[in-house]
Order: C-alpha cells, then sequence, then structure tokens
C-alpha cells in the first residue's frame, strides 16, 4: 500500500481583486492563492509535499462550494467563510492562520499586535513570514494585517488587491 494520497484538484477563479488558484483535498480546501504571486513555486511544493500528492486540473464539490462563497465574499454578501480549509504548514505557521480567522471583517490588526495575541512581541519576523506563506488567502485574512503606523505592507495579491480588499 502506498503512502501517496489522490492528487489535489485544482481549478482557478478570476475575482475583481485577481486570479486565484483553489485546491482541494477532496474534503477541504487547501488553497486558495494568488496564482502569479512570486512564490508560487514555492507554495506549490510545500503543499504537495505536506499532503504527500500532486496536482490534476478538475473541480469537486469543494471547489464549488469556494467558488460560490468566494463570488458571494467579492460582491459583499458573505462576511465568511464556511468551506473547510486544511492549511498546509508548520505547526507555528498553523498557529499564526488560526489567529488571523479571529480578526473580524472590517477590521486589521498590525504585525506586532498579532505577535503578541501569539505570545511573543519579539517574533514579528516569523509571525510575518508565517502570515507570508499563506495559501488561502481570503479565507485566512492575512490582508486584515498592516504595519505598526498603520501601513500597507506587503501581500501576495499585490498592494492594489490588498488596499481594495480592506475598503470593502
Amino acid at each position: 500500500m502506498s503512502d501517496y494520497s489522490p492528487p489535489i484538484v485544482t481549478a482557478h477563479i478570476h475575482t475583481r481583486f485577481g486570479s486565484l488558484l483553489l485546491g482541494s483535498t477532496g474534503s477541504a480546501l487547501c488553497l486558495c492563492d494568488w496564482r502569479f504571486r512570486k512564490r508560487r513555486e514555492d507554495i506549490d511544493k510545500r503543499v504537495m509535499s505536506f499532503f504527500n500528492t500532486g496536482f490534476s486540473i478538475g473541480e469537486d464539490e469543494i471547489i464549488v462550494r469556494a467558488r460560490v462563497e468566494i463570488e458571494e465574499y467579492c460582491n459583499g454578501e458573505r462576511l465568511t467563510f464556511t468551506v473547510p480549509v486544511a492549511p498546509a504548514g508548520t505547526e507555528f505557521q498553523q498557529c499564526v492562520w488560526r489567529e488571523l480567522q479571529t480578526i473580524p471583517y472590517g477590521s486589521t490588526i498590525s504585525y506586532l499586535e498579532l505577535s503578541r495575541r501569539l505570545g511573543n512581541e519579539r517574533a514579528i519576523r516569523a509571525v510575518a513570514s508565517a502570515n507570508g506563506a499563506n495559501a488561502l488567502s481570503l479565507i485566512i485574512p492575512c490582508h486584515r494585517v498592516l504595519g505598526e503606523d498603520g501601513s500597507l505592507t506587503g501581500y501576495a495579491g499585490g498592494l492594489e488587491a490588498k488596499r481594495a480588499l480592506l475598503s470593502m
């Protein structure tokens, strides 16, 4: 018996903020990431390694559900997501991503505040790095984290997408 899992089903979706790559394990969404981000290859390798599989193009119930929820979100008809997610990352990254999910729609926090919430304000660089490694953009709202002075900082979808998302 092989330890190799069924492939992650992937599809693209275009939103008013940019193109996203969706990926489903069959039971949860593991990718909702900017299709043309700088670290696309690194993120994809991490996800495939985490689930011990590759990608295949297609569509399943999770992709369909995610597509509907993302369209509703982008149209201002949805504030939270219910599609199940399976983030691919280290224990530390997953802690950061869980904390990101507690930031309410319409709110922002700084990287310093995020670090404080995680119990170590000196871990700000590691927290920022984990934030940037998030492969479930929009669903896990990393766009809601700003610089300490309120400035927009790097975002995988680009600063224009981040600005537009925050103005919704």
